[in-house]
């Protein structure tokens, strides 16, 4: 879908600044688009020139809650209608706390923050909990995880995609024969989905899951 909405507004933005991936276009679209025009709460962390809060309050609709989180105090000059920009650290549980006082639950969480390790895991077992059932956490530019500076490195411990490896296990933990007990996570999570520079966990409440043979032998 680059000819979406988001990659249009991207190509033809005459407002403020914004860098972004192009392939990151398509999958935005896949991801958020049945939360269009349905008000939802969004908080992106990262704000940086203001450029895709702005873009977000255009493509979600009237009555989108955007929400920014930065350590940069100049960034709150971007709040505007129906979006706040909260200033201080991703990977400070109070912040984060206010922020889901004020606005939770969470319908969409988009991490484009710091990409530190620590600071990207941290945020994530914080706020996953607070995202709405139905809901969409979504980390970008994890290519990070395998960068020394980041605190990464090609299958480092404690990298995010090291972590997200495991709840690749944590999600399957039902099959796993008493070796992995079965989480809030695992009975929470619907799906993971690795792309290039991203990796998307879509929320969906997990029933028993069940296995039939139909038809005639």
């Amino acid at each position: 879908m680059m000819g979406g909405f988001l990659h249009q507004y991207f190509l033809n933005n005459s407002g403020k600044e914004m860098y972004k991936w192009l392939h990151y276009f398509d999958v935005y679209e896949r991801h958020f688009e049945r939360f269009r025009n349905r008000r939802p709460v969004v908080v992106e962390i990262g704000v940086y020139k203001g450029g895709s809060l702005e873009m977000w309050r255009a493509y979600f609709g009237e009555g989108a809650r955007i929400v920014g989180i930065d350590i940069d105090p100049a960034c709150k000059a971007h709040e505007s209608e129906g979006v706040e920009v909260f200033i201080g650290s991703q990977d400070d549980p109070q912040l984060l706390d206010r922020i889901v006082e004020k606005y939770g639950p969470i319908d969409i969480v988009i991490d484009d923050g710091s990409h530190m390790m620590d600071h990207v895991i941290a945020t994530f077992e914080h706020l996953y909990n607070h995202v709405q059932p139905n809901g969409v956490y979504f980390v970008e530019d994890t290519h990070t995880s395998y960068w020394d500076d980041y605190g990464g490195g090609l299958r480092k411990p404690g990298s995010f995609m090291e972590f997200a490896k495991a709840k690749l296990d944590e999600i399957n933990a039902h099959h796993a024969r008493g070796a992995l007990p079965p989480s809030a996570f695992t009975n929470a999570t619907d799906s993971i989905c690795v792309y290039d520079s991203i990796v998307v966990f879509e929320k969906r409440p997990q029933g028993k899951r069940q296995s039939l043979l139909t038809g005639q032998g």
